[in-house]
C-alpha cells in the first residue's frame, strides 16, 4: 500500500488536535471511509477528502497556547468547522484545488518524486499544439523571435536623491514606505538595490514630491500615517503551522506534474511571502524561533494594504524592468519591479489588451511553443500554487500565450530573465490583477 494512501483513520489519543486549512477545529472526527490518511513533510497526519481536498492536520494539543488555568483554548479564537468541513473557493490558508489528485498516487501531499515510472506525459497533436482541456486557468509561455522594437525613449533609472549606505533597518522602514504607497520595492530584505532605487524615481513621479531617502525621521513619520511601525510583533496561528505543505518542488517539469499541488514548503515560506518578505530576512529577524508552533510570536514587516483603483493602462518598460499602472486621469496608480523577457526569448512589441485574469492557475508546458526544459519533450500540465512556474496569478494577453504572471522566486524579480512575459512577485500580480480588466491597455517600450 503506498505510504500517502493509509486508509483509516482513527484518533490514537486525546492529545492531538484537528485543524482545517483555515485555522478552525474540528469538532467531530470524520468516517475512516470519508477521508485518506497521509503525512506532511514533518510527519503528521493530513486528512484528505476523495476528492484530493485536505480536511484537517492532526497536531499536538500541547503545541496551542495555554489558557490562565493551565488548560487550552479550545477554539483560540477560532469558529468550529463546518459539518463536513469545505475547503472555500477563498480560504485565507491552503490550496483547495488539488486537480485531478487521486488518493494512492505516488508522491501525493508530501511531494516525493515517483520512481516507478508513473510520470504521465501527455501526447502531442499533430501541429505540436497544446491540446485544450477546457480548463481556461491553464497558462502557458511561449518564446518568441526577434522582432524590430519602437523608438522610444527609456525612461530615467535615477531617483532624484541617491539613497546612501544606511542601517538594515532604516532600509527596511524605506521598503515598507514604499510598499504601503503601492509603489512596489520587490521583496522587503534590508538591502539597498535597483528595486528600491527604482521604486523611489516612481514614487516622486506619482506624488510629484521629492522624497529624501536618507531622512529616516521623515520616513518614519510617513510611516505614522500609514499603519505605524515598519516592524511588527505577529503570533503564529495553527493554520500557520498545519499548511498544507510540499517536502518540495522538484526542478524537473515531469516531476512537478506529479505534485498533487505547487504549494508552499515550509512556514517560513508561506510567512515570507504573506508579509512581502525575503525568506532569508524572516528567519534572520527571528533567530532561534521554530515556526511550526502554534502560539510563537515572531518579528514580521507590516506591509500596505492591497492598492486599489481601477488601471486602464500598464506600461511594461523593459529597460528600467519595471510595470507601471495608469488610471483613467493618466495618473500613476502604483508600479512593481518586473523581469520581462530575455535575449533568447523576448517579449512582445508594442500594445496589447487583458484578454482574462486567472488566479491559482495551473500550467500547460508544451515543448514546441514554450522553451525546452530538460529531456520533456511532450505536453505536461502543471498543478496549481504559489511555486508553481507562473505563480499565483496568470492576467493572459491578447498575444496568444504571452501574460503577466507570478513566481515561485521573488527575491530574483528584476535581477534574471524569463520566458518572454512579465514576472512580478506573488502579491504584487495579485494586487495588479484585481485592478485590471479584459480591455486593459498593455504597452511594451524599451
Amino acid at each position: 500500500m503506498p505510504a500517502n494512501a493509509q486508509g483509516a483513520y482513527s484518533r490514537q489519543s486525546s492529545d492531538t488536535i484537528l485543524v482545517a486549512p483555515d485555522g478552525a477545529l474540528l469538532d467531530y472526527i470524520p468516517d475512516a471511509g470519508d477521508v485518506v490518511v497521509t503525512r506532511d513533510r514533518m510527519g503528521r497526519k493530513v486528512l484528505l477528502d476523495h476528492f484530493g481536498n485536505v480536511v484537517a492536520t492532526e497536531i499536538q494539543s500541547d503545541t496551542r497556547p495555554a489558557t490562565a488555568n493551565g488548560g487550552y483554548r479550545r477554539n483560540n479564537g477560532f469558529p468550529p468547522a463546518p459539518r463536513p468541513y469545505e475547503n472555500q473557493q477563498n480560504a485565507g490558508y491552503g490550496f483547495r484545488d488539488y486537480r485531478e489528485y487521486r488518493p494512492g498516487e505516488p508522491g501525493a501531499i508530501t511531494g516525493a518524486i515517483p520512481h516507478d515510472g508513473s510520470i504521465v506525459r501527455l501526447p502531442l497533436d499533430a501541429d505540436g499544439a497544446i491540446v485544450d482541456d477546457g480548463n481556461e486557468q491553464d497558462a502557458s509561455l511561449e518564446p518568441q523571435s526577434t522582432l524590430p522594437q519602437p523608438n522610444i525613449a527609456p525612461r530615467s533609472t535615477s531617483p532624484i536623491l541617491t539613497v546612501t549606505k544606511k542601517p538594515q533597518a532604516e532600509i527596511v522602514a524605506l521598503q515598507v514606505f514604499l510598499d504601503r504607497e503601492g509603489i512596489s520595492p520587490g521583496v522587503i530584505d534590508g538591502h539597498l538595490g535597483d528595486n528600491v532605487n527604482k521604486a523611489i524615481a516612481a514614487w516622486q513621479e506619482m506624488t510629484g514630491e521629492t522624497l529624501d531617502p536618507n531622512n529616516s525621521e521623515e520616513i518614519l513619520q510617513r510611516l505614522s500615517y500609514s499603519g505605524g511601525l515598519p516592524i511588527v510583533d505577529y503570533t503564529i496561528t495553527a493554520a500557520d503551522a498545519a499548511g498544507p505543505y510540499v517536502a518540495s518542488i522538484p526542478d524537473d517539469y515531469a516531476h512537478k506534474a506529479q505534485v498533487p499541488a505547487m504549494s508552499y514548503t515550509s512556514t517560513t515560506e508561506a510567512l515570507a511571502e504573506r508579509f512581502h518578505m525575503d525568506e532569508g530576512y524572516l528567519k534572520a529577524l527571528n533567530p532561534n524561533v521554530d515556526f511550526t508552533i502554534p502560539g510563537n510570536t515572531i518579528k514580521v514587516v507590516s506591509p500596505g494594504q492591497p492598492k486599489t483603483g481601477e488601471v486602464v493602462r500598464i506600461v511594461a518598460d523593459k529597460g528600467r524592468k519595471q510595470v507601471f499602472a495608469y488610471g483613467a486621469d493618466g495618473k500613476l496608480i502604483s508600479a512593481y519591479p518586473a523581469t520581462i523577457g530575455s535575449s533568447d526569448t523576448p517579449s512582445p512589441v508594442g500594445t496589447h489588451t487583458v484578454q482574462r485574469i486567472a488566479l491559482n492557475p495551473g500550467y500547460t508546458y508544451n515543448p514546441k511553443i514554450n522553451f525546452k526544459q530538460g529531456d520533456n519533450d511532450q505536453i505536461l500540465q502543471i498543478p496549481p500554487g504559489p511555486n508553481g512556474p507562473v505563480g499565483t496569478v496568470w492576467i493572459a494577453l491578447s498575444k496568444p500565450t504571452y501574460g503577466i504572471h507570478g513566481t515561485p522566486e521573488p527575491s530574483k524579480i528584476g535581477k534574471t530573465n524569463s520566458h518572454g512575459c512579465i514576472r512580478l512577485t506573488n502579491w504584487d500580480a495579485t494586487e495588479l490583477a484585481k485592478m485590471v480588466k479584459p480591455g486593459t491597455v498593455v504597452e511594451f517600450t524599451d
